[in-house]
């Protein structure tokens, strides 16, 4: 127990403490304990700061009451300025410690250790497109960019009906595939992969999933073909073809309506 009075005694007991801490703390059975550890000791770095502090002022208040082992006065004196200047260097260390500490804990505050609802991420195909559609969609691209390219795919996403197709379908992805060749666009939850050569791009979605439904993915034996690619089916609705605006508006501007 401190004793608030003896410097001595409390030293010993502060040492004492660390070493308990020390051998503690190399597991923790729960790691959100981890937040009130940090917490303490931040509040213990303070303190410790202090000590320093009052350590080089007890040096400095006596150099001119002490001598070296040769009872020499001057010599104590700078020994005693030497000391009181390494402890208030110390004492500066320790505020670098204390800014990172602090900083650590702000951290560990907004950690969910042991979450219910733990969710991850997942990719589901929205639309793939080869030939001719992909033709007036790439078209599109090249003329205003990767950003209108994915604007306008995100008309064949159709919420929870384009989810339920890709889950039936198998087409749910760790990540958003990229095949050889393929060039890959992100804007917000959504992926677009494009390949002018190959002609076809897609448009993928993250979907986050709970934890305990998700399972290892297989292993890959070979790379992807495009005869993977051709394989794959569109998520549209069910009841024809849709068409966005603006690959109708591309194929007026060519002649190519009816």
């Amino acid at each position: 127990m401190p004793t608030f009075t003896d410097p001595t005694a409390d030293a010993g007991e502060a040492h004492g403490a660390l070493r308990g801490l020390a051998h503690a703390s190399r597991t923790f059975e729960n790691p959100s304990d981890t937040y009130p550890v940090i917490g303490d000791l931040l509040a213990g770095v303070r303190s410790l700061r202090q000590v320093l502090d009052q350590l080089a002022t007890v040096h400095l208040n006596h150099q001119h009451q002490v001598t070296d082992e040769a009872r020499n006065y001057a010599c104590g004196a700078v020994e005693a300025l030497a000391a009181a200047d390494e402890l208030h260097q110390a004492a500066s260390l320790i505020d670098q410690a204390h800014d990172r500490l602090n900083a650590a804990m702000t951290h560990s505050s907004r950690i969910v250790w042991q979450p219910d609802d733990r969710r991850v991420e997942r990719w589901i195909g929205v639309v793939f497109l080869q030939g001719e559609d992909a033709d007036h969609m790439l078209e599109l691209i090249d003329a205003q960019g990767v950003e209108a390219g994915i604007e306008n795919l995100r008309q064949w996403d159709y919420g929870d009906e384009t989810t339920d197709a890709a889950m039936v379908n198998g087409d749910v992805h760790d990540a958003a595939p990229v095949y050889p060749g393929d060039r890959q666009a992100e804007a917000g939850d959504y992926v677009m992969t494009y390949n002018a050569l190959a002609g076809h791009l897609a448009l993928y979605r993250r979907h986050m999933i709970p934890a305990e439904d998700a399972i290892d993915p297989p292993i890959e034996t070979h790379p992807p073909t495009r005869r993977d690619v051709a394989g794959r089916r569109s998520t549209i609705r069910d009841g024809g073809w849709f068409e966005p605006a603006a690959i109708t508006a591309v194929k007026q501007a060519r002649g190519l309506s009816l």
